[in-house]
């Protein structure tokens, strides 16, 4: 086996590379045991049979299943500020969103508030890496 990032030989069971520090195989694109090649949310690799890990997401939560509640009230509380946007691992939305609050001395927070409710609602359910949100 070898290691997608920089090339050395890597062993089948190694948890990172020593040529250069990374983990050799990441659970959404390669099997973290044999190293495979999987689909995106694959939960069992078909080589081998181990089941997949699942990556960290982006944002304040770890990993896949963030809340549905807390992204909403976020979005009610601190909506114009895009926090409930940065939580879900939108970052360029929730710049955004902080440039139209200022630039509407506040107006624009309404559709924080907004997107809030829809989140609440479940007309909003996903993360930015496609995961569905939890209640």
């Amino acid at each position: 086996m070898f290691c997608r990032n920089c090339g050395k030989e890597v062993q089948p069971n190694a948890e990172v590379c020593l040529g250069c520090g990374v983990k050799p195989y990441n659970g959404n694109k390669f099997c973290q045991n044999c190293g495979a090649e999987t689909q995106l949310n694959q939960e069992v690799c078909v080589k081998c049979g181990v089941k997949l890990s699942k990556p960290a997401s982006s944002g304040f939560g770890t990993g896949p299943g963030k809340s549905k509640i807390v992204a909403g009230i976020l979005g009610i509380l601190l909506g114009g500020f895009g926090v409930h946007r940065f939580y879900l691992g939108y970052i360029g939305i929730g710049v955004l969103q902080i440039v139209v609050t200022l630039i509407t001395c506040g107006a624009g927070a309404i559709w924080g508030f907004i997107e809030g409710i829809l989140i609440l609602v479940g007309n909003m359910n996903k993360d930015a890496d496609g995961n569905p949100l939890s209640d």
